[in-house]
């Protein structure tokens, strides 16, 4: 078995873990947090209070507001794989209140199991940010996206693009290295986090500080080929270090800077 916890001073409605392989039983149990599970591997048994043991599978999400008395623990002679985000339920509500004149399917009611394939998805990504060493305001935009798939009823109807989209987009192309937080790029639009965010994912695809990301990397590019060294581009364009750079830039080149320079310089 292995497992890792996340949790950042900077974010501290926000918990979350991953169990690999876990054989690991536990009592029944109170969380002073909203918890979202969800299985990647396996199977494992839900108890809820005195009511019969539910059965879950591999996709399965399972979402248990705060102080529900509960127990999972994987099937009889089985082990699982699982994740576990756990939010603080004043922070959810305050995101549920930014939204609720614009967005009125928001929720947030009793226990639920979501077979829910795009829901799994969510939260296996928004982990994969959260364990990473990307910066804070990756971390907190993306905690602000699942929360909305979270909060969100139904999905909306496609809509024409807002006119401050835009104007937001020029905003992060041209000042692609500052560290823009969730709340200031929506002021700048007049909007609500909560709206903002799932207008912005909408229209694009990413959240904000993803498309922001992007703009670093094909700004990298550009610094590279024009002979600015490596560790000299990571820190002008804002990165927390080299090796967050190297990361970022294998990920949507397919190659480390290095590499990129050197297959240049073979074809030149």
């Amino acid at each position: 078995m292995s497992q890792h916890f996340w949790s950042d001073p900077a974010l501290p409605f926000a918990e979350s873990r991953r169990a690999q392989h876990s054989r690991a039983c536990y009592r029944p149990h109170t969380h002073p947090t909203l918890s979202v599970g969800a299985v990647d591997q396996g199977h494992s048994r839900l108890t809820l209070g005195d009511a019969a043991p539910l059965a879950l599978q591999a996709g399965d999400v399972v979402v248990i507001p705060a102080q529900r008395l509960h127990a999972c623990n994987p099937a009889p002679d089985e082990a699982w794989s699982y994740q576990m985000l756990y939010l603080d339920e004043a922070w959810l509500r305050a995101l549920q209140t930014e939204g609720l004149a614009e967005d009125p399917g928001l929720r947030l009611g009793g226990p639920t199991l979501r077979r829910s394939p795009a829901c799994h998805r969510a939260l296996v990504a928004l982990n994969a940010v959260l364990f990473s060493p990307t910066a804070i305001e990756e971390k907190e935009g993306a905690l602000i996206d699942f929360a909305s798939v979270l909060l969100l009823e139904t999905e909306r109807p496609a809509e024409t693009a807002p006119i401050w989209l835009e104007g937001c987009l020029g905003l992060l192309r041209e000042q692609c290295a500052q560290p823009w937080r969730v709340a200031e790029l929506a002021a700048h639009a007049g909007l609500s986090r909560y709206h903002f965010i799932r207008t912005f994912r909408t229209h694009t695809g990413m959240t904000p500080h993803a498309f922001q990301l992007d703009c670093r990397i094909n700004h990298a590019r550009t610094l590279l080929r024009q002979g600015c060294g490596i560790a000299e581009t990571a820190y002008n364009l804002g990165f927390a270090d080299q090796s967050h750079f190297q990361q970022a830039f294998k990920a949507r080149v397919s190659a480390t800077p290095g590499e990129y320079l050197r297959n240049r310089k073979t074809e030149d």
